[in-house]
Protein backbone atom coordinates (compact mmCIF):
# COMPACT_ATOMS: atom_id res chain seq x y z
CA UNK A 1 0.00 0.00 0.00
CA UNK A 2 1.31 3.46 -0.91
CA UNK A 3 2.00 5.94 1.85
CA UNK A 4 0.41 9.38 1.50
CA UNK A 5 1.17 12.41 3.66
CA UNK A 6 -2.55 12.94 4.21
CA UNK A 7 -3.70 9.62 5.65
CA UNK A 8 -0.65 7.61 6.77
CA UNK A 9 1.54 8.64 9.69
CA UNK A 10 5.19 9.28 8.85
CA UNK A 11 7.78 6.84 10.17
CA UNK A 12 8.49 7.34 13.84
CA UNK A 13 11.90 8.81 14.58
CA UNK A 14 13.73 8.53 17.85
CA UNK A 15 14.62 11.20 20.34
CA UNK A 16 12.02 13.84 19.51
CA UNK A 17 9.61 14.82 22.28
CA UNK A 18 6.27 13.14 21.95
CA UNK A 19 3.76 15.34 20.19
CA UNK A 20 0.07 14.64 20.05
CA UNK A 21 -0.56 12.30 17.16
CA UNK A 22 -1.87 14.03 14.05
CA UNK A 23 -5.49 13.53 13.15
CA UNK A 24 -4.99 11.94 9.74
CA UNK A 25 -7.55 12.36 7.00
CA UNK A 26 -9.97 9.55 6.32
CA UNK A 27 -10.15 8.24 2.75
CA UNK A 28 -13.28 10.36 2.17
CA UNK A 29 -11.68 13.50 3.65
CA UNK A 30 -8.53 12.92 1.59
CA UNK A 31 -10.60 12.54 -1.58
CA UNK A 32 -12.49 15.77 -0.82
CA UNK A 33 -9.27 17.66 -0.05
CA UNK A 34 -7.53 16.44 -3.22
CA UNK A 35 -10.62 17.36 -5.22
CA UNK A 36 -10.40 20.94 -3.88
CA UNK A 37 -6.68 21.05 -4.75
CA UNK A 38 -7.40 19.88 -8.30
CA UNK A 39 -10.06 22.57 -8.80
CA UNK A 40 -7.70 25.22 -7.35
CA UNK A 41 -5.01 24.08 -9.78
CA UNK A 42 -7.09 23.75 -12.96
CA UNK A 43 -9.80 26.42 -12.78
CA UNK A 44 -7.51 29.49 -12.85
CA UNK A 45 -5.67 28.24 -15.94
CA UNK A 46 -8.96 27.47 -17.71
CA UNK A 47 -10.20 31.01 -16.96
CA UNK A 48 -6.82 32.46 -17.95
CA UNK A 49 -7.03 30.73 -21.33
CA UNK A 50 -10.50 32.14 -22.06
CA UNK A 51 -9.56 35.67 -21.00
CA UNK A 52 -6.27 35.62 -22.92
CA UNK A 53 -8.05 34.39 -26.04
CA UNK A 54 -10.93 36.87 -25.79
CA UNK A 55 -9.25 39.97 -24.37
CA UNK A 56 -5.49 39.52 -24.12
CA UNK A 57 -5.79 39.63 -20.33
CA UNK A 58 -4.85 37.13 -17.69
CA UNK A 59 -7.31 36.24 -14.93
CA UNK A 60 -5.67 38.53 -12.36
CA UNK A 61 -5.67 41.51 -14.73
CA UNK A 62 -9.36 40.93 -15.49
CA UNK A 63 -10.26 40.65 -11.79
CA UNK A 64 -8.46 43.94 -11.07
CA UNK A 65 -10.44 45.66 -13.82
CA UNK A 66 -13.70 43.95 -12.82
CA UNK A 67 -13.36 44.96 -9.15
CA UNK A 68 -12.81 48.57 -10.21
CA UNK A 69 -15.76 48.42 -12.63
CA UNK A 70 -18.11 47.41 -9.82
CA UNK A 71 -17.40 50.59 -7.85
CA UNK A 72 -19.78 53.51 -8.49
CA UNK A 73 -16.84 55.86 -9.06
CA UNK A 74 -14.59 53.10 -10.56
CA UNK A 75 -11.94 53.87 -7.91
CA UNK A 76 -10.39 51.81 -5.11
CA UNK A 77 -7.36 52.45 -2.94
CA UNK A 78 -4.53 50.21 -4.08
CA UNK A 79 -4.32 48.62 -0.61
CA UNK A 80 -8.04 47.74 -0.71
CA UNK A 81 -7.73 46.42 -4.27
CA UNK A 82 -4.74 44.29 -3.20
CA UNK A 83 -6.73 42.83 -0.31
CA UNK A 84 -9.82 42.14 -2.43
CA UNK A 85 -7.76 40.41 -5.13
CA UNK A 86 -5.60 38.60 -2.54
CA UNK A 87 -2.42 40.10 -3.99
CA UNK A 88 0.61 41.74 -2.48
CA UNK A 89 0.95 45.45 -3.15
CA UNK A 90 4.07 44.62 -5.14
CA UNK A 91 2.23 42.18 -7.43
CA UNK A 92 -0.67 44.59 -7.83
CA UNK A 93 1.74 47.42 -8.64
CA UNK A 94 3.34 45.37 -11.44
CA UNK A 95 -0.07 44.52 -12.89
CA UNK A 96 -1.24 48.14 -12.52
CA UNK A 97 1.80 49.26 -14.50
CA UNK A 98 0.93 46.84 -17.34
CA UNK A 99 -2.73 47.95 -17.30
CA UNK A 100 -1.68 51.63 -17.26
CA UNK A 101 0.56 51.03 -20.29
CA UNK A 102 -2.49 49.67 -22.10
CA UNK A 103 -4.59 52.66 -21.00
CA UNK A 104 -6.99 50.50 -18.98
CA UNK A 105 -6.39 52.09 -15.58
CA UNK A 106 -4.35 54.78 -13.92
CA UNK A 107 -2.98 55.43 -10.45
CA UNK A 108 -3.32 58.74 -8.68
CA UNK A 109 -2.89 60.09 -5.14
CA UNK A 110 -5.93 59.68 -2.92
CA UNK A 111 -7.31 63.23 -2.46
CA UNK A 112 -8.45 62.34 1.09
CA UNK A 113 -5.06 60.94 2.09
CA UNK A 114 -2.08 61.86 -0.08
CA UNK A 115 -0.05 59.00 1.42
CA UNK A 116 -2.31 56.51 -0.33
CA UNK A 117 -2.75 55.72 -4.00
CA UNK A 118 -5.99 55.08 -5.81
CA UNK A 119 -6.48 52.77 -8.76
CA UNK A 120 -8.85 54.35 -11.27
CA UNK A 121 -10.51 52.45 -14.11
CA UNK A 122 -10.34 54.41 -17.37
CA UNK A 123 -13.10 54.46 -19.96
CA UNK A 124 -10.99 52.11 -22.09
CA UNK A 125 -10.74 49.79 -19.08
CA UNK A 126 -14.49 49.88 -18.55
CA UNK A 127 -15.04 49.22 -22.26
CA UNK A 128 -12.70 46.22 -21.99
CA UNK A 129 -14.61 44.81 -19.02
CA UNK A 130 -17.97 45.34 -20.75
CA UNK A 131 -16.68 43.65 -23.91
CA UNK A 132 -14.99 40.78 -22.02
CA UNK A 133 -17.60 40.04 -19.33
CA UNK A 134 -20.03 38.05 -21.51
CA UNK A 135 -17.34 35.56 -22.54
CA UNK A 136 -16.03 35.33 -18.99
CA UNK A 137 -19.51 34.71 -17.59
CA UNK A 138 -20.07 32.06 -20.27
CA UNK A 139 -16.83 30.34 -19.22
CA UNK A 140 -17.78 30.50 -15.53
CA UNK A 141 -21.20 29.08 -16.40
CA UNK A 142 -19.71 26.31 -18.56
CA UNK A 143 -16.97 25.34 -16.10
CA UNK A 144 -18.68 25.77 -12.72
CA UNK A 145 -22.29 26.94 -12.56
CA UNK A 146 -23.59 24.57 -15.25
CA UNK A 147 -21.96 21.59 -13.54
CA UNK A 148 -24.13 22.06 -10.44
CA UNK A 149 -27.81 21.96 -9.64
CA UNK A 150 -29.26 25.00 -7.85
CA UNK A 151 -29.17 23.04 -4.59
CA UNK A 152 -25.54 22.03 -5.12
CA UNK A 153 -24.68 25.63 -5.92
CA UNK A 154 -26.24 26.76 -2.62
CA UNK A 155 -24.30 24.03 -0.80
CA UNK A 156 -21.05 25.04 -2.51
CA UNK A 157 -21.58 28.66 -1.51
CA UNK A 158 -22.40 27.66 2.05
CA UNK A 159 -19.31 25.46 2.28
CA UNK A 160 -17.13 28.21 0.81
CA UNK A 161 -18.55 30.77 3.26
CA UNK A 162 -17.72 28.46 6.21
CA UNK A 163 -14.16 27.99 4.90
CA UNK A 164 -13.79 31.74 4.29
CA UNK A 165 -14.90 32.44 7.87
CA UNK A 166 -11.78 30.53 8.96
CA UNK A 167 -9.23 31.73 6.39
CA UNK A 168 -10.54 35.30 5.92
CA UNK A 169 -12.38 36.06 9.18
CA UNK A 170 -12.21 39.82 8.61
CA UNK A 171 -13.59 39.37 5.05
CA UNK A 172 -10.75 41.44 3.55
CA UNK A 173 -11.22 39.65 0.23
CA UNK A 174 -14.92 40.57 0.10
CA UNK A 175 -15.33 43.24 -2.57
CA UNK A 176 -16.55 46.59 -1.23
CA UNK A 177 -19.96 47.71 -2.34
CA UNK A 178 -20.75 51.24 -3.49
Amino acid sequence: MAVTPFITPAAEGGGAPAAPPPQWLSEEERAAWLSILRVMAKLPSALDAQLERDAGLNYFEYIVLAMLSEQPDRILQMSVLAAVTNASLSRLSHVAKRLETRGLMRREPDPRDGRRTNAVLTQAGLDTVVRTAPGHVAAVRALVIGALSPGQLRQLRGANERILARIDPDAVTKPPTG
